[in-house]
């Protein structure tokens, strides 16, 4: 009988060495509820979640901004920079290491700060290749949101991620599936994740609910339009929202920052 993905996955990930204690008692919060959302290059439809996530996280009250560094592929990640539908904002920065992202997150943060008593907000895109060796650790990497599929190779590399973000110092990793066939699938994928979490790492994985429809999310990528307004009753717009809710009540249940 072939073993479970949870016996076999720590074969494929490379150890990540803990950070130093002085890095890791460092950094200060924000001030400003964030969250870090480790995307690989060029992966535009998970960009677009993203994107439509923080639409729907502005529907329920706070602005919703999201920080992201100006790399070679921004163009075709996101929409133009600045103010869009809901009072969301994409700030894109020069930023070329995690160092540097940390100061533009911290400048957006006090900015926020600045123009209302709720500061609302801020989702911190972060290219996975910098958390490598010689990165430091991060307050926008203590809470984390991962995108993932019920595919074998895309939970190794979700796992991968987790183990190298709790390995910089995250205090809740959360996971929010999507392109499953059926809840079930989705489910049980999330279920085979957070058990090798539990069995390799020794911490615990938070559901961010699941995205079961993606037809809508792919035309959002070529209409450049977001989901819940333009298909409001859509699947994927219902469950958008509730992926929205549910990151909404755990960011802002914990730390600022």
């Amino acid at each position: 009988m072939a073993r479970g993905l949870a016996d076999v996955l720590h074969y494929f990930i490379p150890e990540v060495p803990p950070p130093k204690r002085e890095d890791a008692e460092a950094p200060a919060p924000y001030g400003v509820p964030v969250l870090g959302v480790p995307l690989r290059d060029g992966d535009v439809v998970r960009a677009a979640l993203l994107w439509n996530l923080a639409i729907e996280l502005a529907r329920l009250g706070p602005q919703a901004t999201i920080v992201a560094p100006a790399v070679d592929d921004a163009t075709s990640l996101w929409p133009d920079p600045g103010q869009g539908p809901l009072g969301t904002e994409l700030v894109l920065t020069f930023a070329e290491d995690l160092a540097e992202l940390a100061s533009a997150v911290t400048d957006v943060a006090a900015t926020r700060r600045e123009e209302s008593v709720e500061p609302g907000l801020v989702l911190v895109r972060l290219p996975p290749g910098w958390l490598g060796k010689g990165a430091t650790v991060q307050p926008f990497l203590r809470r984390v949101l991962l995108f993932a599929s019920p595919d074998r190779r895309d939970l190794v590399e979700a796992y991968c991620l987790a183990k190298r973000c709790f390995a910089f110092g995250a205090e809740c990793v959360g996971v929010t599936i999507h392109g499953a066939r059926s809840v079930t699938e989705a489910e049980q994928a999330f279920l085979r994740l957070a058990r090798t979490s539990e069995r390799h790492l020794g911490r615990p994985l938070t559901s961010y609910g699941l995205l079961v429809d993606d037809l809508h999310v792919y035309r959002s990528i070529v209409n450049r339009r977001p989901i819940g307004l333009t298909h409001p009753h859509s699947p994927a717009a219902r469950a958008l929202q509730d992926v929205a809710r549910l990151v909404f009540a755990d960011v802002r249940g914990g730390a600022l920052g």
